[in-house]
């Protein structure tokens, strides 16, 4: 199946070993990486992956090593050791929970040793780290497997080259090996300067194909007399077969695996409903990425196709009542539906999907549609349902009886705010899938070609039928549709493992004509095929069965409850055990060597909703001096600054948005509670000609409450309440507490406000004065929120936001340029992040001198925390 953000893309590699302060071209702070080696083997399509990294310490001392690769979220890591001084270290996997009790008795001898976690879109990082001492060696190796997916016809092996220094022997070396034949091989890189065209070694022929990439020192260098490398990208592979039948069967040793991909098959017809979240929350950006993306896939619409689009927020809106042809007319119509969409109110998602499967089921009914013809559903949301059914249980049961298994049903999470488990298991309940959209600038072409991929339908209702007295444990053998450039595998075993034979009754439905044939294989064929073991490693296609039936019956897991799901769990396990995988149910115990004993460390792998497993050296002085916050909310202050509690870490984040005086950002924003809060910014009395960004501070601040239809407006001279058409004022030389209209106001003479209004959330605007003749500064305000839980989950805003609960990750705390704040890399929203260990100041409780609040420090106007980019916060006007 296709993973969230996985995709085709295999394998996905970063490999490279950090050091800092570079000494010379090879050695930095002591350590030489003399050797870097990704060896690839491809058999069937099953690719059985080596990163092995090789280095000396040069220095006197003992150093740290750091060993990261990035690798497929679809793939499982098989192994790893650790070799020092001729001294092997490995990696064994365990059941998760046994895993964690060997962890927990290690865990307070140091840093932990192993990590997988996710951290790109199509990736997730596997990090260990070492001391070795003065002259000593260690070879890190890791292995891994995956079976590549083909798509647009073709299979891709991608590879993330990022060494990060000069390594004097570097090398990628890709095998292929296919009994049906190579047909075509192509390798490039974005890192491919022109001197380094001749460095891509490619070769096929017949069953064979063979990619080299070995860059001379001199070839790896930004220019000739640099120490920086010129591998920085990404190397990518891609290669098909040939194919003179559809079916291609291969048996060995009482296991088969059977690939169907037909070709020249006439195209179906296609009935597709785009079911679009309009809520609030999707204002802005994404509200008009998904309308870039939209007007582009109607562009790519056939005329035989039908489509029609449902709207939901609040309340339900169709382009059309029925399903419509896409004739030329149809389509310029539906642009301008397109352009016209908004984003407001809340999130009905229950009665989005109905009306789309009500719409489609009166088409089949009605015979608006062909009888031969794929239906598809595409729903797109970044919430979760809060209007209507909100239930998630009960959403999943209603929209799997309308559907009945008649139509596909795809959906696509926007951002990090959704309920992924949700959208995937309903997804899945309805023969299709989930993915994620990531809130990145690219995100309509992410839309669009999720869009490509199942855009051309050629088969529904695939059935590949094999004996059931001769065949146990037999993958997913039926197919709801197949797409023009895909490709179908089953896998199974051999009631008689001494079998060598096997046929198959394939059936289908397509454009003209429904299929229906038989094939069959005989091992022998196979066995001839396979006499080059130099291309073979270990029983690859029971490997391959194991791995095809552990990564369905996890899915499987996913909707099943009770005593079902008991047992795929147990089946799931077993297998995981069985041929040493890490999967979600099994994590890896890395070993490693210490002075004062071993340490152990966890590999384990993370599941789709970005929770990362993290566990803080407690030898880590950089992390551990700092207290935590004593209390937990979120603020904004200063030059502005703003700081972002995380109570479960016990941290903070903090980041500044550096703008100029005159712009409005947006803080606040719940369009449920109707609640917002908007800063304009001023500047100092004198601006300073030379800075690009000047001084800035929240000079007015507007805070509004449409429910209660009262805007409060906060200066450092006044504060002025308007209720309708009656406006109340006060000064900061008040003394103040004023209730009315479900709004409380307390005002604390030349010092702060507390605010609650209306669901209970509360707010502290703080004032901040200067002395009046002070030739640069003036007054300004700082907001710190109270009570936030009481705002829905709908709220955003560059505060807003972080009112739900995030998660982050840090690793490699290192010294800065500043050495009483430390750098280190961050993991969040799916991010990688170098950020600096600081504090901001809490005004809370003394205006003037305020109280250091330790937290992580995000640069470049909070680049990777906050959603988008900071100007997208950026309003019009204070209401």
């Amino acid at each position: 199946m296709l993973r969230a953000g996985s995709g085709i893309k295999d394998p996905v590699m970063i490999c490279k070993l950090r050091k800092r302060n570079a000494d010379n071209d090879l050695v930095v702070n002591g350590i030489e990486i003399y050797s870097m080696k990704i060896d690839s083997k491809v058999t069937s399509r099953f690719a059985h992956n080596v990163i092995t990294s090789r280095a000396v310490n040069r220095g006197n001392a003992s150093k740290e090593v750091f060993f990261d690769v990035e690798l497929p979220k679809t793939a499982f890591i098989t192994n790893f050791s650790m070799t020092i001084d001729g001294v092997t270290y490995p990696g064994t996997i365990k059941e998760k929970e046994a895993a964690k009790k060997q962890y927990a008795k290690a865990v307070s001898r140091g840093q932990t040793a192993g990590l997988v976690k996710a951290s790109g879109r199509k990736t997730e990082k596997f990090t260990v780290s070492v001391n070795i001492k003065a002259a000593s060696k260690v070879t890190f190796e890791l292995t891994y497997e995956e079976l590549l997916k083909r798509q647009f016809g073709k299979y891709e092996m991608f590879i993330k080259v990022k060494p990060k220094q000069l390594v004097k022997d570097f090398e990628i070396e890709v095998d292929i090996f296919e009994p049906q034949g190579i047909t075509e091989l192509e390798a490039e890189g974005t890192f491919i300067t022109n001197e380094l065209l001749n460095t891509i070694k490619k070769t096929f022929s017949g069953k064979k194909g063979h990619i080299s990439f070995k860059p001379t020192l001199d070839q790896q260098r930004t220019c000739a007399n640099c120490s920086q490398s010129v591998l920085d990208g990404d190397f990518t592979v891609r290669y098909d077969v040939k194919r003179t039948t559809p079916d291609n069967l291969q048996i060995v040793n009482g296991y088969f695996v059977h690939f169907f991909a037909p070709s020249n098959l006439p195209k179906l017809s296609k009935n597709i409903i785009f079911v679009l979240d309009t809520s609030g929350s999707m204002s802005g950006r994404e509200i008009e990425q998904t309308k870039e993306a939209l007007l582009k896939i109607l562009d790519d619409i056939k005329e035989d196709d039908f489509f029609n689009l449902i709207l939901f927020d609040s309340d339900i809106s169709t382009w059309k009542e029925t399903l419509i042809k896409a004739t030329p007319e149809n389509l310029d119509e539906a642009r301008k539906f397109v352009r016209q969409i908004s984003a407001q109110g809340m999130t009905n998602l229950h009665g989005g999907l109905m009306r789309g499967i009500g719409i489609l089921n009166a088409a089949h009914e009605q015979n608006l549609v062909p009888k031969r013809s794929a239906s598809i559903i595409i729903m797109l949301t970044d919430g979760q349902p809060n209007v209507g059914v909100s239930n998630t249980h009960d959403i999943e049961k209603a929209v799997k009886e309308a559907i009945d298994g008649r139509y596909t049903l795809y959906n696509l999470g926007f951002g990090s705010g959704v309920d992924y488990g949700f959208l995937e298991r309903m997804a899945l309940e309805n023969k299709g899938l989930a993915r994620r959209i990531y809130p990145d600038s690219d995100s309509a072409l992410q839309l669009q070609g999720f869009y490509d991929e199942v855009s051309n339908p050629m088969l529904i209702d695939v059935e590949l039928n094999y004996p059931e007295n001769e065949i146990s444990d037999l993958t997913t053998n039926s197919f709801k549709h197949f797409y023009d450039g895909s490709e179908i595998v089953v896998a199974g075993r051999f009631v008689d493992s001494n079998q060598n034979h096997l046929s198959v009754d394939v059936r289908g439905e397509g454009a003209n004509d429904a299929l229906s044939y038989t094939t069959q294989q005989d091992a022998e064929q196979t066995a001839q095929a396979f006499q080059e073991q130099q291309y073979i490693f270990g029983e690859y296609i029971e490997r391959l069965w194991a791995y095809l039936t552990i990564e369905q019956l996890l899915e499987k897991r996913l909707t099943a409850t009770g005593e079902e799901k008991e047992n795929l769990t147990a089946q799931a396990l077993a297998l995981s055990l069985l041929y040493k995988f890490v999967t979600p149910l099994t994590s890896m115990v890395v070993t490693k060597p210490e002075e004062n004993g071993n340490e152990e460390g966890i590999a384990d792998k993370p599941t789709e909703v970005f929770l990362t497993t993290f566990f803080p050296s407690a030898a880590s002085p950089l992390y551990h001096t700092y207290a935590s916050p004593p209390t937990w909310y979120t603020s904004v202050d200063g030059d502005p600054h703003f700081i972002i509690s995380v109570p479960q870490k016990k941290d903070a984040i903090c980041f500044n948005i550096n703008e100029n005086p005159g712009m409005i950002l947006n803080l606040i924003n719940d369009p449920v509670t109707g609640i917002t809060v908007n800063g304009e910014l001023i500047g100092d009395k004198r601006a300073n000609s030379d800075a690009k960004v000047q001084n800035s501070y929240f000079g007015r601040l507007g805070i509004a409450n449409k429910q209660l239809d009262v805007k409060l407006t906060v200066t450092p001279e006044r504060i002025t309440i308007q209720n309708g058409d009656e406006k109340t004022g006060f000064t900061w030389l008040d003394s103040v507490t004023l209730q009315q209209a479900g709004l409380t106001l307390i005002i604390n003479r030349k010092k702060n406000l507390v605010l609650s209004m209306g669901s209970g959330a509360s707010f502290v605007v703080v004032l901040h004065q200067v002395w009046k003749k002070h030739p640069l500064h003036q007054d300004f305000l700082g907001l710190y929120t109270l009570k936030s839980d009481k705002l829905s989950d709908q709220t955003h805003g560059l505060l807003g936001q972080f009112f739900r609960p995030i998660d982050f990750t840090i690793l490699e705390v290192h010294p800065g340029s500043d050495p009483k704040k430390p750098d280190a890399t961050m993991i969040v929203k799916n991010n990688e992040l170098i950020v600096t260990r600081g504090w901001q100041k809490d005004y809370r409780g003394d205006p003037k001198h305020g109280v250091d609040v330790p937290c992580w420090f995000v640069h470049d106007n909070g680049a990777g925390l906050i959603d988008g980019v900071h100007t997208d916060y950026i309003v019009s006007s204070l209401f």
